[in-house]
């Protein structure tokens, strides 16, 4: 299976973000036109947080926030976890189960590379799993 080096450059490494400063309503947004579940916010080149579609529901509207108004640095999860590019896909799938997580960052060598979603993570195990049903087909027709 694939390292999460390999799943950034075959996605690409697009990274979506805002500053600390912009509004819930910026993101979602920003969200809506990227086709994304997650924003990184970032500040001064570094991650301050990240903030999903799920923190915008709960953490605003639910709460009676107006989006209009809500900073996200209000509502951002502070403390993101992320992935190294050479660890396992199923390492960070591992990640995301345990943490109850859907987007991780993907750092290589003290650069961020880009962004991971659960369902990449999913995709690539299809596809994995896909692969080696199809060999062991071939091998089990070609043997007879």
């Amino acid at each position: 299976m694939i390292n999460v080096r390999d799943l950034i450059r075959k996605k690409g490494g697009q990274i979506f973000s805002l500053g600390p400063e912009a509004t819930a309503f910026e993101a979602m947004r920003l969200m809506a036109d990227k086709n994304t579940g997650a924003v990184l916010i970032m500040d001064g080149g570094k991650i301050a947080g990240i903030l999903s579609e799920r923190d915008c529901v709960r953490k605003v509207e639910l709460a009676g926030k107006s989006a209009k108004n809500t900073k996200v640095s209000e509502i951002m999860t502070s403390k993101v976890l992320y992935m190294e590019a050479s660890q396992s896909i199923e390492e960070c799938m591992a990640v995301m189960i345990d943490k109850n997580i859907r987007h991780l960052p993907v750092y290589e060598n003290g650069t961020l590379l880009g962004v991971i979603s659960v369902r990449d993570v999913l995709k690539e195990v299809v596809d994995y799993q896909k692969f080696m049903i199809s060999q062991l087909e071939h091998y089990i027709s070609g043997s007879r």
